[in-house]
C-alpha cells in the first residue's frame, strides 16, 4: 500500500561535502583548477594530435578518443558540483539525475574498452612488429574505436532503464555530489533485483573482459620485453607502452579502490573523498601523463610551438 502511494520524485538533493562556507569556497576553488586542467589538457592533446602529422597513427588516433572521452566524463559532474559549491540549495531534478547516470556510464565504460583496445595496440606493436601495419589498420582502429562506444552506449542505456523502475518514497537525499548509481539504489524503496543484476552482469561481462585483455596484452608484452638480449632493447620496448600503463594503472586502481572498498557510515568524508579519486583525477592527469612521459607528444609540441 506505501508502494501504492508513493508520488512520482521530481528532483534529488545532493549532500555534497560540507555546509561550511569557507571550506566550501576553499573546495571551490581547488576542483575549479582541477576541472581547467582537465579541459586545457585532454583539449590541447586532441588538437596536438589533429596539427600533428607524425601523430596520425594508430596508438594517437586511440590517445585522441581517450582525450575526448576525459573531457566528456570530466564535464558531466564537475559543472555541476561547482555550481552545488556556491549554492544554499544543491539539487537535481530527476530527468537531469538519470541523464548523469546514463552519460556517466556511458564514458565510463567507453573508457574502460578504449584502454583495453590501447592494449592490445601496444601488445601487437611490441609482440608482433612486422605484423603491426597489417594488423592494426585504419578500419580495424576504427572498429576497435566504435566498439568501445558502442559497449559504453549499451551500459549506459542498460543502467539507466535499471535506475528508471526504482522508486523513492522515504528520502531523495543522495549523500554525495552527484548520481551515482549505488547511492541511488540503497535510496530507492522498491525491489532492487533487478537494478543488482544489471550492474552485477555488466560489471562482469564488460568490467571483467576489459580488464582481461589489459592483463594478458601486458603479460604478453613484459614475456616478450624479458626476452629481449640488450638492456638497450628492453628500455626502448618498454619506453613505448609507459604512458598507457601508468594510465591504466591509476584509472583502474582509482576505480577498484572506490567500489570494491568497504563502505563505512563512519567514514562517509572518506567515502566522498575516494569518488573524487575516481571521477576527477584519472581525467586530469590522463594528458599530463602522455604529455611529459612521451617523447612524440613533446616533439610534436615543440614543432607546433616552434620551440627548437
Amino acid at each position: 500500500m506505501a508502494q501504492s502511494n508513493c508520488t512520482q520524485v521530481t528532483q534529488f538533493s545532493l549532500a555534497g561535502f560540507t555546509e561550511d562556507p569557507v571550506t566550501q569556497l576553499n573546495l571551490f576553488l581547488l576542483f575549479l583548477l582541477t576541472y581547467l586542467v582537465t579541459i586545457m589538457g585532454n583539449l590541447g592533446i586532441i588538437i596536438l594530435i589533429r596539427a600533428s602529422p607524425r601523430l596520425h597513427s594508430p596508438m594517437y588516433y586511440f590517445l585522441g578518443n581517450l582525450a575526448f572521452v576525459d573531457l566528456c566524463s570530466s564535464t558531466i559532474i564537475s559543472p555541476k558540483m561547482l555550481v552545488d559549491l556556491m549554492s544554499e540549495k544543491k539539487s537535481i531534478a530527476y530527468g537531469g539525475c538519470m541523464a548523469q547516470v546514463f552519460l556517466f556510464d556511458f564514458f565510463g565504460m567507453t573508457e574502460y574498452f578504449l584502454l583495453a583496445s590501447m592494449a592490445y595496440d601496444r601488445y601487437v606493436a611490441i609482440c608482433h612488429p612486422l605484423l603491426y601495419p597489417l594488423v592494426m589498420s585504419p578500419k580495424c582502429c576504427f572498429q576497435l574505436v566504435t566498439g568501445s562506444y558502442l559497449v559504453g552506449l549499451t551500459n549506459g542505456v542498460g543502467q539507466t532503464i535499471s535506475m528508471s523502475t526504482l522508486s523513492f518514497c522515504s528520502s531523495t537525499v543522495i549523500d554525495l555530489f552527484f548520481c551515482d548509481i549505488s547511492a541511488l539504489i540503497s535510496l530507492s524503496t522498491s525491489d532492487t533485483t533487478l537494478s543488482h543484476i544489471i550492474l552485477t552482469t555488466a560489471a562482469s561481462l564488460f568490467g571483467v573482459s576489459s580488464s582481461l585483455v589489459v592483463l594478458l596484452s601486458y603479460v604478453a608484452i613484459i614475456a616478450t620485453i624479458l626476452s629481449i638480449n640488450s638492456a638497450e632493447g628492453k628500455r626502448k620496448a618498454f619506453s613505448t607502452c609507459t604512458s598507457h600503463l601508468t594510465t591504466v594503472s591509476i584509472f583502474y586502481g582509482a576505480s577498484f579502490f572506490t567500489y570494491l572498498s568497504p563502505i563505512s557510515n563512519s567514514s562517509r568524508e572518506e567515502d566522498k573523498w575516494a569518488v573524487v579519486l575516481y571521477t576527477m583525477v584519472p581525467f586530469m592527469l590522463n594528458p599530463l601523463i602522455y604529455s611529459l612521459r612521451n617523447k612524440e607528444v613533446k616533439l610534436a609540441l615543440r614543432r607546433l610551438l616552434k620551440i627548437k
